[in-house]
């Protein structure tokens, strides 16, 4: 952490991380990352911040991507923020949402009241008015069964490779059907999939400043992987910001410097990414079938900090028939669970506005993207489902 703060030394005022971040320029709320960041973090003692806006600041990362000096902007940002809410108190809300493995646990087992209860508009105001989340908010879908509870049950056909999938909480609680198509997938290319007991990352913990439980939700995972990272063996997420959480985030902006986690950092890959490694060793089977759709992708936030370039678009190009528009955009401005609360929500979703108005534009009745959150988004603010980029290579290996 000390070597990222004095990053900021480098800072020449240049403005460039003001100019590409989305959230600045779609509310005054945030002065920009170059303010709240190298800039207060000159004037901060003892974590003290200067006024409330850093909390604007969504954490996409961006401002650091676009750094031309290498400043850490987003993890000073980031790491200021948590400093603030340890002086002040983390909201109950801000507690609440970034235990989404707790709300699994107990939301699975009342899944149908639930999720009629998010589809109720007089529990929705209800929610707006006194929990915080904004009532028109993209909340996920229980699914009533988890992504554990299936891989316990399944028989993996005998293989002579083995990889590690670390689901994630998304996966496990709302969307098993996703991770059940990534075991499928990898099962066709030859692997047998490994599904160890595992909890939440910590990622939501972290972006939402409660620093201590998220150091100890992801040393708690990293224990979980480590007997298998520690032989070798490939760890491959379909979440693109949990992946990063492992390879880079815990110890550059929770100062987690495990051995253990260490090691399954060296070992984690995206989905996408490890895909296209085999691909780019000749291991990957092509045997896909036409796909003729036209798919508007997008590249999150999150997936860009991995600094593999877009793994998704060459797989695609794999696919027979497929058509698919790159959508340019930076975000779509929900980063998280950002977006969810009632005071950013009208914010997420102006920064979302190109990215929705390109979607639509493209007249496809069907969206790709890497993230969960951004695929809620996605969905909530143009009405077209969007899904994993893993989805429409199931379906071109004829596996669904």
């Amino acid at each position: 952490m000390e070597a990222i703060r004095e990053s900021l030394d480098h800072c020449v005022k240049c403005t460039i991380c003001e100019t590409f971040c989305p959230f600045s320029n779609a509310s005054p709320l945030f002065p920009g990352p170059k303010y709240v960041g190298p800039q207060a973090e000159r004037f901060r003692t003892d974590g003290q911040s200067p006024d409330s806006s850093l909390d604007y600041c969504s954490g996409c990362g961006i401002c650091t991507q676009v750094c031309p000096q290498g400043v850490k902007i987003a993890e000073i940002n980031s790491r200021a923020r948590a400093d603030m809410w340890e002086e002040r108190g983390i909201p109950v809300r801000n507690q609440i949402i970034a235990r989404p493995s707790v709300a699994g646990r107990f939301g699975t087992p009342f899944a149908p009241v639930i999720n009629w209860a998010f589809r109720n508009r007089t529990i929705r105001t209800a929610m707006d008015r006194v929990v915080g989340l904004h009532q028109d908010a993209p909340l996920p879908t229980f699914a009533g069964r988890t992504f554990q509870s299936w891989a316990r049950r399944h028989r993996p056909p005998v293989a002579h490779k083995a990889v590690v999938y670390f689901h994630n909480c998304n996966t496990n609680y709302f969307d098993p059907g996703l991770g059940e198509k990534v075991v499928a997938v990898l099962e066709h290319n030859g692997y047998q999939v490994a599904v160890p007991p595992q909890d939440c990352c910590g990622l939501p913990l972290q972006s939402n400043g409660a620093f201590p439980a998220a150091r100890r939700y992801v040393r708690r995972l990293a224990r979980s992987l480590y007997p298998y990272a520690s032989r070798g063996y490939k760890i491959v997420g379909a979440s693109t910001s949990c992946t990063l959480m492992l390879k880079r985030e815990a110890r550059e902006i929770l100062d987690v410097e495990d051995e253990e986690l260490r090691v399954v950092g060296e070992q984690t890959y995206d989905i996408c990414e490890f895909l296209l490694t085999l691909h780019d060793r000749g291991e990957l089977e092509t045997d896909f079938k036409p796909l003729p759709m036209t798919v508007p992708y997008h590249a999150p936030c999150q997936q860009r900090g991995h600094g593999i370039g877009k793994p998704a678009m060459d797989l695609f190009a794999l696919i027979p028939e497929l058509k698919v528009i790159e959508l340019d955009v930076d975000c779509c401005g929900i980063a998280g669970t950002y977006g969810l609360k009632k005071e950013k929500y009208d914010i997420a979703m102006k920064v979302g506005e190109r990215l929705f108005r390109e979607v639509k534009e493209s007249g496809a009745g069907l969206s790709a993207c890497d993230s969960e959150t951004c695929r809620w988004q996605i969905t909530h603010g143009t009405g077209v489902g969007s899904v994993h980029p893993v989805e429409l290579l199931y379906r071109a290996y004829g596996l669904g």
